[in-house]
């Protein structure tokens, strides 16, 4: 186990990113079609094919999940990765007709100090097409792929990674790209909401702090006052080898989404747009109840360890003002 998404047999991740543009584009790949829905909790969501992952929707399988910076000029990305699957053949079936099934969303990321001067058409089709082409079982986090531009509110966000099984052995892992108006630490000490999970010190080790003052429960916000609904979200994927359908994917994903609130504070603002989509590649029966309950807790778990991972492995962006990254202030 490599604490990653691509612990789950059969996926792949591959970043593709612009130093100068301060963005990029995360591709997961599915190497055979997977059953997959969502669930939406904040209040400025920016998604691609969403309608069609509603579980009364036709399509019930996916091959690929693009996310990306640059807000709603990302949303080509899906468009990069699609490309890419295209040649490789993949896609749902109509006849002679072949066609990609590959849902995304952003996060705005276009007032972080790079250069958004791109011309007549933004770069982010070809990121998403490097992105997929670059798809792998090993990838790193951080500021890296659709985490590369990525802020939070006190500290340089990125994009993590968590993984683990439940009891019975059904894996199951998260990725996550964090852009949240909220905090991921605790006031403005090195402690992470999501310690009480933490495995290994895999993000510090630093716990919690032994009391909680009424300033660290202050809120914090990223661009204080002038803050406004489109600059802000956090993006993830939970995937696992269980055997479920699409309504129960629905399930975990909403199950998921507790673990934004164990790592983000606050969070689902109508400053933000939360998504969480859940996909499952049918490896392992699971009972639709118990166990699905189970495995929604510890994907709830892993989620809020990759949201904390991916703003503990930040790197700083190299421009005037911007925020530091974990590891500068506390690392």
């Amino acid at each position: 186990m490599k604490n990653l998404l691509t612990d789950i047999a059969g996926v792949r991740v591959g970043h593709a990113g612009d130093a100068t543009l301060a963005s990029g584009v995360t591709a997961v790949v599915f190497d055979r079609p997977a059953v997959a829905s969502m669930d939406v909790r904040g209040g400025g969501p920016g998604i691609r094919e969403g309608s069609l992952l509603d579980p009364v929707s036709t399509v019930e399988q996916i091959d690929a999940i693009a996310f990306s910076g640059g807000s709603a000029f990302g949303l080509e990305a899906g468009g990069g990765v699609q490309a890419w699957l295209a040649e490789q053949g993949r896609g749902f079936r109509i006849r002679d007709a072949v066609i990609p099934i590959v849902p995304g969303a952003i996060c705005f990321d276009l007032l972080n100090g790079g250069d958004k001067e791109w011309g007549r058409f933004a770069p982010y089709r070809d990121l998403g097409y490097a992105a997929a082409a670059a798809a792998s079982t090993s990838f790193t986090l951080g500021s890296v792929g659709a985490g590369l531009g990525a802020t939070v509110a006190n500290l340089k966000g990125g994009l993590g990674s968590a993984s683990a099984a439940t009891p019975g052995g059904v894996n199951v892992a998260a990725l996550a790209v964090v852009n949240a108006v909220g905090s991921v630490t605790v006031g403005d000490g090195p402690w992470f909401w999501a310690a009480p999970f933490e495995i290994d010190s895999e993000y510090g080790g630093r716990g919690l702090p032994t009391s909680f003052t009424s300033d660290m429960l202050t809120m914090r916000l990223k661009g204080g006052p002038a803050i406004t609904a489109v600059e802000n979200t956090t993006l993830a994927v939970v995937v696992t080898d269980a055997v479920l359908t699409k309504p129960q994917a629905r399930r975990l994903a909403m199950i998921a989404q507790t673990g934004f609130a164990r790592a983000i504070y606050p969070v689902h603002a109508p400053l933000d747009g939360d998504v969480v989509f859940a996909a499952a590649t049918c490896e392992k029966p699971i009972d639709p109840l118990f166990g699905l309950t189970e495995l929604g807790m510890v994907a709830a778990n892993v989620t809020a360890r990759a949201i904390a991972r991916g703003v503990y492995a930040a790197t700083a962006l190299p421009f005037p003002g911007a925020l530091p990254a974990w590891q500068d202030r506390f690392g």
